[in-house]
């Protein structure tokens, strides 16, 4: 079979697109029958915990790990692996301190903790901050997806960037305008089996073209180094300890302090559910990652052995993202379908959980759905229906505003982002967890939470002048958090705290 042609593509996503599509909205179609705000909110908490688990794996995945995880072996090895290690601590504090303190509040939003803990302002921060790091996080990992089927397929139609990523954003819109995070839960399922499909399958491929076997793949990468697992040189931003402390942390925030992630476990019967659902999801999750790694062995061997050139920018630098697709494109065309699908799944799970978390948040920590008595419910719903619209076209300006931007691996460039963003929110929730005697002044936790990124950024820029060579990676994130602890502290005062 011959190498995929864009006039053979046109037709070829065409069809795949509309066929995933139609099964999306069909679920959708049954899943948001009789829907109310309770079902779009929390799903009616009736969410089977093993559908979720496995749901969360899609969803954890994104376009981001379809293609930046594969792609970074090229540059970094296996060292990721450290990162994927410190998930299972990071999974393992979401089961055992954070499920158990949302459950006993039974919140909706779980920045409503911060205003029962310390008030209002530090509600309205941490969910201010929320949106701020799930738009610009969740629409990088969108615009990978439609910068792919861009690059490959509209590209050559003469279509502008901004078409494809118009299509997506409305197409989630619709699927999740009547169900809610009910019907994210349940799709959720399917992009994780397209998801996985995808990977094994092209690994499968690639395996049966050189005509090696899966234990010669790991031996011959692990010969040329392809499989180094830990960075021992301490100075280096991968080192292995930093990979793992940080990958405990980016699990601790960017899931448990992440309304996106935390709603969909949130919608489980009971405590108990959840925290299964989160040990179980974190062991499948652990082992996704590896597939994923291995993907981008086999990648590099194919390229290797064959000759294949891989993609670089203008300055000849290989664009790790751009690995997957254009060896996919350049097999045949059955992994050309097997790519493609992987990749609509990856776009449809990066960005229907958050615009429905983002709706969720501003309806519960700005107009106080939950307590509010002067909106009437047709009104909440009407509230809802506008704001869902209103998040759906800034994800679309915040996609499009990405474009110029895409000159490295982009998962480097979300954990990056979300060393400055979720730093603060690290900073809130551990202190009203860990200290019990002393409350903050609530008017200053907005300054405070402008402050911390700001002078963690600048230590970081400086970081090999100020730290004899050392170079923060991840871990960042960790010393965004403490600083954010320490001014909470500083600024505190002994009170009688509402909540254990």
């Amino acid at each position: 079979m011959t190498s995929l042609k864009y006039y053979d593509m046109e037709n070829l996503i065409l069809i795949v697109f509309t066929v995933y599509t139609l099964l999306i909205l069909l679920v959708a179609h049954l899943t948001s029958k009789r829907s109310s705000n309770n079902t779009f909110f929390t799903g009616n908490r009736k969410s089977p915990w093993l559908v979720v688990a496995y749901g969360m794996i899609g969803a954890s995945l994104s376009g981001v790990t379809f293609m930046s995880v594969p792609g970074g072996v090229y540059s970094g090895q296996f060292t990721y692996f450290g990162i994927v290690l410190g998930y299972i601590i990071g999974y393992a504090v979401i089961a055992f301190l954070l499920l158990p303190l949302y459950y006993k509040l039974n919140l909706t939003s779980i920045y409503s903790y911060l205003e029962i803990k310390f008030g209002s302002s530090s509600e309205k921060t941490g969910a201010l901050l929320f949106i701020i790091s799930r738009l610009v996080g969740s629409a990088i990992r969108m615009y990978l997806v439609v910068f792919v089927l861009y690059e490959f397929v509209f590209k050559a139609w003469g279509m502008p960037f901004w078409i494809p990523a118009l299509i997506f954003i409305l197409l989630i819109l619709v699927y999740t305008f009547k169900g809610g995070i009910k019907t994210v839960v349940w799709t959720d399922t399917l992009q994780t089996t397209f998801l996985l499909l995808a990977a094994i399958l092209t690994v499968v491929i690639i395996l049966n073209k050189l005509d090696i076997s899966f234990g010669e793949l790991i031996s011959i990468s692990t010969e040329r180094g392809v499989t180094k697992l830990f960075e021992t040189d301490w100075s280096h931003s991968k080192f292995f300890v930093k990979q793992i402390l940080s990958g405990a942390f980016i699990t601790i925030t960017m899931t448990g302090l992440d309304q996106d992630m935390m709603q969909k476990n949130l919608t489980c019967k009971t405590l108990r559910d959840a925290q299964k659902n989160v040990l179980t999801s974190s062991f499948f999750f652990v082992l996704v990652n590896i597939l994923f790694m291995l993907l981008g062995a086999a990648l590099i061997y194919y390229a290797q052995e064959t000759g294949f050139q891989l993609p670089t920018n203008e300055s000849g630098v290989v664009v790790n993202d751009k690995i997957f697709p254009a060896v996919a494109f350049s097999l045949n065309q059955f992994t050309s379908i097997v790519f493609m699908v992987g990749l609509i799944a990856a776009g449809y799970s990066s960005a229907d959980g958050t615009l429905t978390a983002l709706t969720t948040t501003f309806c519960f920590d700005f107009l106080h759905f939950d307590k509010n008595e002067n909106i009437s419910e047709d009104d909440k719903v009407k509230y809802r229906k506008m704001i869902h619209i209103g998040f759906a076209f800034i994800y679309l300006l915040v996609i499009i505003m990405f474009r110029p931007f895409h000159n490295e691996s982009l998962i480097d460039k979300i954990f990056e982002i979300a060393g400055y963003t979720y730093g603060p929110l690290l900073g809130l929730y551990s202190f009203g967890l860990f200290v019990k005697n002393r409350i903050p002044k609530d008017k200053f936790v907005p300054i405070i939470a402008i402050a911390s990124p700001i002078i963690s950024y600048i230590l970081n820029y400086y970081s090999k002048e100020l730290f004899f060579g050392y170079q923060f990676g991840f871990e960042i994130l960790i010393v965004n958090g403490l600083l954010n602890f320490t001014a909470l502290l500083i600024i505190s005062k002994k009170q009688e705290v509402k909540i254990n």
